[in-house]
């Protein structure tokens, strides 16, 4: 682990260092991703420019769910956001480069090409998360403070072990990057909006088949004082940091397995 975060620590800094050699290029590309990334809560104004709800749920209360999903997901985009090139790697070969260096092949696909512009998107999410605590009518306690953090970065740990487990389904599909980004970047345009939008089926499935309802629907649910989804028990709100955990493991399961799978190129 040592070792893994002192390569990642070292090829981030080179990747960083590159980056700020053009910084008009550097300040132009991160505006551009904040603005991207953006017009996804600029969607939701405009639906509220016609509606006083969504599911039930109001603006204030929308904006609670898109700050907490995105800046989860942008923390673990801007640290594991390259691992959906991995399949690229598997088909033309170079991922026997890494296979041979001295560092953990997991940090070095990680941190290649290190895309600092990223943080619009986090900046964005935070933004919105700030909006929404300012805003939702909730009688603050330091439990459901607490919360806050805690499930921002438990959300952070789950994407992250989606990540992994994606990158490490690569190894056997060699060209799986969209359905990778289908869980990802689906998962969190999913978390932005209530579970009362969609059908049963698909909140079961956030639950009990990809824990996606535990980076913020369910503590999010607690904190707002909203009923959950499926008839829930309260006390899930507090399970996002174990879950995340058995996440990290299964992902952790998973990367080791698929690299142990890999054959080089052409086989």
């Amino acid at each position: 682990m040592r070792d893994g975060l002192r390569a990642y620590g070292l090829i981030v800094r080179m990747w960083v260092r590159s980056t700020m050699a053009y910084r008009v290029s550097f300040a132009l590309t991160l505006l551009g991703n904040f603005v991207a990334t953006g017009l996804d809560f600029v969607a939701i104004l405009l639906m509220f420019s016609q509606v006083d709800a969504l599911g039930g749920y109001d603006l204030a209360e929308i904006a609670f769910l898109y700050g907490t999903a995105s800046t989860s997901f942008g923390l673990v985009d801007l640290a594991l956001g390259t691992v959906d090139r991995l399949g690229r790697r598997v088909r033309d070969g170079t991922l026997d480069t890494l296979l041979v260096r001295p560092a953990p092949v997991l940090a070095q696909v990680a941190a290649d090409r290190f895309a600092l512009r990223r943080i619009g998107r986090i900046s964005q999410g935070l933004l919105v998360l700030g909006y929404g605590v300012a805003s939702v009518g909730v009688d603050w306690t330091p439990l459901t403070a607490a919360m806050v953090p805690l499930m921002v970065l438990s959300g952070a740990l789950i994407f992250g072990a989606l990540f992994v487990c994606g990158a490490a389904f690569q190894f056997v599909a060699r060209d799986a990057a969209e359905v990778q980004n289908a869980f990802t970047y689906g998962g969190v345009t999913l978390l932005i909006y209530p579970p009362t939008v969609f059908a049963q089926e698909i909140v079961r499935a956030a639950t009990f088949v990809l824990p996606l309802a535990f980076v913020n629907w369910l503590p999010a649910l607690y904190v707002l004082g909203r009923p959950y989804p499926l008839d829930l028990p309260r006390w899930l709100a507090f399970t996002p940091p174990l879950v995340a955990l058995a996440c990290c493991a299964l992902a952790g399961l998973a990367w080791r397995a698929g690299l142990r799978a890999y054959r080089s190129t052409g086989s």
